[in-house]
């Protein structure tokens, strides 16, 4: 099962910057978490390498990264002006495409966790992921917490731990969900907070012209997901208060509903293993696309 909920902290937490407030938020997230663990703090800008060569040209080599890392310095010193972090912060400059550069500093500064936003809101009732973040996710070695563009952020550690009294964690009642509820674990004996393990059945629906399934089919189906998210919750090694949880419905939209309804304020998800890396399952995009709240996304085979 889930083994030990204790979990390896961050020594070093990575926040991409693109100088938007969103970003902003971001970097409040990040310095929280990397004060309450003792983390260091990790700000990286990525300059556009035709923008890079033109500046080069017109002011001198090396000028637009001179002028983005001071404006990084500045932007840090004015989003904590008047508290700032204790962390210890870093300030980084790369140039190239946002997403392999955000990646490789992950690689090369050794970070533990990356804070970035889902940006901006588009239609009635999704946010956009943006697409750098998704390509981070769809990468990422590293658990990946996405924070909503709305939200301006903590302003301590304190403030989170006040904030998230629930945390959410769905799970497919395969073997790969006891990954992110060890994490999602380790989070609620952390903060202090419920548990909630959700597990969501998707209607059957039937492609046979004339044919309807047995009645009992749904309540068998809940019957069985019951007993299992139930054995699953009660050998997990923990004295957090877990609530198993099975609904019907689409997945995305009623992990978004619950984490609405029982204000969940952080919802942990699962990125899975494939062969080309990374696999982001639709589930996943869709529960990023639509939820107002915290995503801590993570990856296959995050270990102590």
């Amino acid at each position: 099962m889930v083994g030990s909920a204790q979990m390896k902290a961050p020594t070093v937490v990575l926040c991409p910057i693109d100088f938007s407030e969103p970003s902003r938020s971001a970097l409040r997230y990040g310095a929280a978490v990397a004060e309450h663990f003792g983390a260091a703090l990790s700000l990286l800008t990525v300059n556009d390498p035709l923008l890079e060569q033109a500046a080069d040209m017109a002011s001198g080599e090396g000028s637009l990264r001179a002028a983005a890392t001071t404006e990084l310095e500045r932007f840090f010193q004015d989003t904590f002006s008047g508290r700032p972090p204790a962390a210890r912060a870093t300030f980084a400059v790369a140039t190239g495409k946002p997403d392999a550069e955000i990646l490789e500093a992950s690689r090369q500064t050794g970070a533990g966790l990356i804070v970035m936003s889902s940006r901006g809101a588009t239609g009635i009732r999704r946010l956009f992921l943006g697409s750098i973040t998704e390509r981070v996710l769809r990468a990422t070695s590293v658990p990946v917490l996405v924070t909503p563009p709305a939200d301006s952020g903590p302003a301590s550690p304190e403030a989170i731990r006040k904030g998230i009294r629930r945390i959410l964690v769905p799970v497919d009642l395969s073997d790969a969900m006891a990954e992110p509820v060890r994490v999602a674990l380790a989070l609620a004996e952390t903060l202090s907070a419920q548990l909630l393990v959700v597990h969501v059945i998707e209607p059957v629906r039937t492609v046979v012209p004339g044919h309807a399934y047995a009645a009992n089919v749904d309540s068998d189906r809940r019957g069985r997901a019951e007993q299992r998210i139930q054995q699953f919750v009660d050998a997990l090694p923990s004295q957090t208060r877990i609530e198993p949880l099975v609904m019907f419905g689409d997945p995305a939209e009623e992990i978004a509903k619950i984490a609405s309804d029982r204000q969940a304020a952080l919802i942990v998800m699962a990125l899975y293993a494939s062969v080309s890396g990374v696999h982001m399952g639709s589930v996943t995009y869709r529960v990023l696309s639509v939820t107002h709240g915290l995503v801590l996304a993570v990856p296959p085979s995050i270990r102590d």
